[in-house]
């Protein structure tokens, strides 16, 4: 009874001190009552809504039924509702605009499709708000058509409408003002996928030059955006190649042009993106520029039995001119789940035994490998106790497992030190295993 009347006087007194009104008990369990906005909008959807079902976009970041975006830049945000019906153009954007505090149907989109696949809201033409981008599955998974819709004159007007096999809004010409970057198939299933890149000007639609890629459009795996070296903005379109190599080609526009720059022949080099399947490009130095790995061959420590791990991955960056510059070296060990990051001098003379649980690292001397350092996963019920012992320390704990590493006596003279091979162990992002876009 005592410690139920300590915490009763104890929630008292913080309403006390937070200047709240005291209330009964039946008002406390009240549920609070909606708004006067929200009612308005339930009402306009519900009367909108008779006829139709629920349509929301099945991928993307805007997968919501309902969405907020600020389209006519008023610095009041419309809501969109995501809708479909059996009419000839099923798929319906319904668009409520807040008037004198309540939420009236305004606009209604209509797009032929059999559903949302999806939306993103850009700044593309240069006009205040935002456009909508909605991509629409026409008839299956591989049909596909993008429109862009602006209000800027008040009412929805077409931009800029292309087939596709995804698409992504992003500003390469870093104007303040995005471009829609189109991936589409080529004229058959066996030519390579085709690349185009839409912006407006002047509120007119301008398309740039085709641009291929390396691989088909089935083989896409991954897009991303980042920026080249010297800060370009760029897209990375990683393809498989076949079930263990990718490919990788990289887009930006290179005095104006459209280009694929990984294809690019103004340096006089041959630029090779192909790398193992489970590593993709990434910021792996997070100096806010893009990396490309590459698989570097290590010298074997027994060549008499199979060896795992015999290679790095060495990380560059590319120019707009197609040139690598050098950035770092690292160890991935997939089966461990971690990495480490390498000294860029040292790399070179580096050999690995990968066996999962356990990893040793060797420096070549002349002709005879010499034990540095090992690196292992302890999962064990005594795996607190052990990764003190037997001169290890923690690299990294986890929920089920701690990683430690162990320094051999020639470390020392390597600049091996605890301190630093606990800054270049990190774990491996699962995203990079993945795939997924």
């Amino acid at each position: 009874m005592t410690k139920r009347f300590l915490i009763l006087c104890a929630a008292l007194a913080v309403l006390v001190l937070c200047g709240c009104q005291m209330r009964t008990v039946d008002q406390m369990y009240v549920p609070p009552e909606r708004s006067e906005d929200y009612n308005s909008l339930q009402s306009a959807i519900a009367d909108a809504m008779s006829t139709m079902e629920y349509c929301a976009p099945v991928s993307g970041e805007n997968q919501q039924i309902v969405q907020m975006a600020d389209l006519d830049g008023d610095d009041v945000e419309e809501c969109l509702l995501y809708a479909k019906d059996g009419s000839e153009s099923p798929l319906h954007i319904l668009i409520f605009t807040q008037i004198n505090e309540a939420y009236i149907h305004t606009e209604t989109i209509n797009l032929m499709g059999a559903a949302f696949e999806k939306v993103e809201y850009a700044q593309i033409d240069g006009e205040p708000g935002v456009e909508i981008v909605v991509g629409t599955q026409v008839s299956d998974q591989l049909s596909r058509s993008v429109s862009v819709f602006s209000f800027s004159t008040g009412t929805a007007v077409q931009l800029a409408t292309a087939d596709y096999r995804n698409f992504l809004t992003v500003d390469l010409n870093a104007n303040g003002k995005s471009e829609l970057f189109v991936l589409r198939a080529g004229p058959t299933e066996s030519d390579r996928g085709i690349v185009e890149l839409f912006s407006v000007r002047n509120g007119v639609s301008e398309r740039s030059v085709e641009v291929t890629m390396s691989e088909t459009a089935d083989n896409l795996k991954r897009i991303l955006t980042g920026q080249l070296y010297g800060g370009k903005p760029a897209v990375y379109i990683a393809s498989a190649v076949d079930e263990n190599t990718l490919i990788t080609d990289v887009f930006a526009l290179v005095d104006g042009v459209f280009t694929n720059v990984s294809l690019s022949n103004d340096s006089g080099t041959s630029i090779k993106t192909m790398r193992n399947y489970f590593v993709y490009a990434d910021d792996i130095d997070s100096d806010g520029v893009m990396e490309l790995p590459s698989l570097t061959p290590m010298r074997p420590i027994d060549t008499t039995r199979q060896v795992q791990g015999n290679n790095l991955i060495r990380w560059y960056s590319m120019t707009d001119r197609g040139e690598e510059v050098d950035k770092l070296y690292t160890y991935h060990s997939f089966l461990g789940g971690w990495y480490m990051q390498l000294d860029s001098q040292l790399a070179p003379s580096l050999s690995v035994v990968d066996q999962g649980s356990v990893c040793d690292f060797y420096v070549w001397d002349g002709e005879a490998p010499v034990k540095v350092m090992s690196v292992s996963a302890l999962t064990g019920q005594n795996r607190e106790e052990l990764s003190t012992k037997e001169n290890r320390f923690v690299l990294y704990k986890a929920e089920t497992a701690i990683y430690v590493a162990r320094l051999e006596q020639a470390a020392e003279n390597y600049d091996l030190t605890q301190e630093t091979v606990v800054r270049s162990f990190h774990l491996i992002r699962e995203h990079w295993k993945t795939g997924e876009m």
